[in-house]
C-alpha cells in the first residue's frame, strides 16, 4: 500500500543537559528561527527523555529543561509561528521509540559514534538508553513525518540512521512512503562552532574553563571579555579564506563573525583583509554583544516566570499531539496492534 505525500514540515531539538553555549545558537537555534519563515511546520522540542541516558538530578533536570525553552523564546522561536514543546510531554516519543527499537538492527546501533564517544571505555557500564538512543531520536523526528531536520554535521549520522529504519519499517511492513525519508539540513558558516582556546574541539558546555564557550546567559561584559581574549595566531586575516587554511583558532572567529553578522566567511575576509587581531577581536566582541546580550537578559526574565515557561510547552505539546496521534494510531494499525 501507498500512503499520501508529506506535508513539508521541520523537527529538531536540544537536550537539556546543562547550558547552552554560543555553539548551539548558531550552530541551531539562530538557524530555526529563520526556518519559521520558510513556508513549512516547525517543530522545535526540548529533548529531556534523551538528557537521562546519562543520570541527571531531578530539580537540575527541571532548570535545564526551562532554560533551553526560555532561550528558544528570547532568540526568536516564536510560540504563534513553531511549536515548543519538551518531549516527555508527548508520550508518542516512546512508543514510537519502542516501536523501532524492534526495527533498527544492533549493527546498525554499533556504528553509531555518539555511544561510542560518550561511553568510551566504560561502555559496559552505559545505560541501555544510552546505547539504543538513536533509535528515540528517529521516532522524534518521523512520529511528527518530519521531512526536514536542520542539524550540525556531528549529528548527520543519526539522519541517515532515521532515514534507514523508516526504509526499513516501509519495506517490512509494505507500506511504502508511509514514514518520509527527512532530509538533514546543514548549512550556514558557523554550524560548528569551535573551542576558544583550542580551535581543533568543539566549543562544549562540558569544557574545563569558562573561557573556552561563550554561554547563553552570559552578560556583555563577560561575552567581550571572552573574544578579547580568544587564542589567536601571529599573523593577521589574510586576502583570500584560503589564507586561513590550518589556522583553526582564527577560522573559527571568522566563522562566528560570520554566523552572527548573516555574512559569508568570503565577506567577512573580504572587510577585514590585513587587519591585525587588535581590530578584528574587538569588532567581533562588538558584534557578539549586540546580538546576544539581549538573548541573555530575555532568557533571565523569563526564568523568573517559570510558570509562563511551563504555560507555553503544555501549549506546544498539546498542538504536537495533535499531529503525532494520528500519525501513531496508523502506526499501530500497520504494526498489528489491538486498540
Amino acid at each position: 500500500m501507498t500512503e499520501a505525500a508529506h506535508t513539508p514540515r521541520v523537527f529538531s531539538g536540544i537536550k537539556p543537559s546543562g547550558g547552552l553555549t554560543l555553539g548551539n545558537y548558531l550552530g541551531a537555534i539562530k538557524r530555526w528561527v529563520d526556518m519559521q519563515d520558510q513556508g513549512m511546520e516547525t517543530l522545535y522540542c526540548v529533548v529531556d527523555m534523551h538528557a537521562i541516558t546519562v543520570w541527571q538530578d531531578p530539580a537540575a533536570l527541571t532548570h535545564a529543561t526551562r532554560e533551553v525553552a526560555a532561550a528558544f523564546i528570547a532568540s526568536g522561536i516564536d510560540p504563534a509561528k513553531s511549536i515548543l514543546f519538551n518531549q516527555s510531554m508527548v508520550s508518542g516519543h516512546a512508543e514510537l521509540g519502542w516501536i523501532f527499537n524492534c526495527v533498527a538492527r544492533v549493527g546498525w546501533m554499533n556504528r553509531m559514534t555518539q555511544f561510542k564517544d560518550k561511553a568510551g571505555k566504560s561502555a559496559e557500564k552505559a545505560s541501555l538508553g544510552l546505547y539504543a538512543y538513536p533509535s528515540l531520536m528517529a521516532a522524534d523526528i518521523l512520529l511528527y513525518h518530519a521531512t526536514h531536520v536542520p542539524v550540525g554535521e556531528d549529528q548527520k549520522q543519526h539522519v541517515e540512521l532515521t532515514r534507514d529504519i523508516a526504509a526499513k519499517f516501509n519495506h517490512d511492513y509494505k507500506c511504502d512512503n508511509f514514514f518520509p525519508a527527512p532530509e538533514p539540513v546543514i548549512e550556514g558558516p558557523a554550524t560548528r562552532v569551535m573551542n576558544l582556546r583550542d580551535g581543533s574541539k568543539k566549543m562544549s558546555k562540558s569544557g574545563a574553563s569558562d573561557m573556552e564557550r561563550i554561554n547563553m546567559t552570559d552578560d556583555a561584559d563577560t561575552i567581550a571579555k571572552k573574544f578579547k581574549k580568544a587564542r589567536t595566531d601571529p599573523d593577521g586575516l589574510p586576502d583570500t579564506l584560503e589564507g586561513l587554511q590550518g589556522r583553526a583558532e582564527a577560522r573559527n572567529l571568522v566563522d562566528i563573525y560570520a554566523g552572527l553578522s548573516n555574512q559569508s566567511p568570503e565577506a567577512v575576509i573580504a572587510e577585514y583583509a590585513g587587519a591585525g587581531w587588535g581590530r578584528f577581536k574587538p569588532a567581533l566582541a562588538d558584534l557578539a554583544v549586540d546580538k546576544l546580550a539581549p538573548i541573555s537578559t530575555e532568557m533571565k526574565r523569563l526564568m523568573d516566570d517559570p510558570a509562563e515557561i511551563d504555560r507555553v510547552l503544555r501549549h506546544g505539546a498539546d498542538q504536537a499531539r495533535a499531529i503525532a496521534e494520528p500519525i501513531l494510531a496508523r502506526t499501530r494499525e500497520i504494526v498489528g496492534f489491538v486498540s
